[in-house]
């Protein structure tokens, strides 16, 4: 009985995987919890106890005190493209309507003026209106 309460527990932590709710990961301590019963020689029933007890406590418990902690990280932070398109960029090559260079956020990027007619010295402060794939569209900060 220990390894069916231990394959529950695996199966909802993968499940978690998918959903990032920390729900099932809740469900899996329970599981693990009365595995651990089982191995003890608990019988079914305090197996059953165990399980609903320890799975409460965690999802009532554990779960909010982990989502308050991820709001206040910023999980609603922009990444990947999002986070730079907006930003400012500093011209590292003359960027004009067919080539240029920009650091952003110390990162080296391909860029190019939004505007075709415009075109940036090195040293100017510009800031990236898109990013169309590898290539940072800017515009006069």
């Amino acid at each position: 009985m220990p390894l069916l309460w231990l394959l529950l527990a695996v199966g909802l932590a993968v499940a978690e995987v998918f959903t990032s709710t920390f729900i099932l990961i809740m469900f899996a301590a329970g599981a693990l919890a009365a595995s651990a019963t089982a191995a003890l020689g608990g019988d079914v029933a305090a197996q059953g106890v165990v399980f609903a007890l320890v799975s409460a406590l965690a999802l009532f418990g554990v779960r909010p005190v982990i989502r308050r902690h991820l709001d206040r990280a910023g999980a609603d932070t922009p990444m990947g493209l999002a986070a730079i398109e907006g930003s400012q960029a500093l011209v590292l090559e003359r960027v004009d309507a067919d080539h240029g260079m920009v650091k952003i956020d110390g990162e080296l990027w391909s860029a190019r003026a939004f505007d075709a007619t415009e075109v940036f010295e090195a040293g100017e402060r510009v800031r990236v209106i898109e990013v169309k794939g590898a290539i940072a569209m800017v515009w006069r900060e």
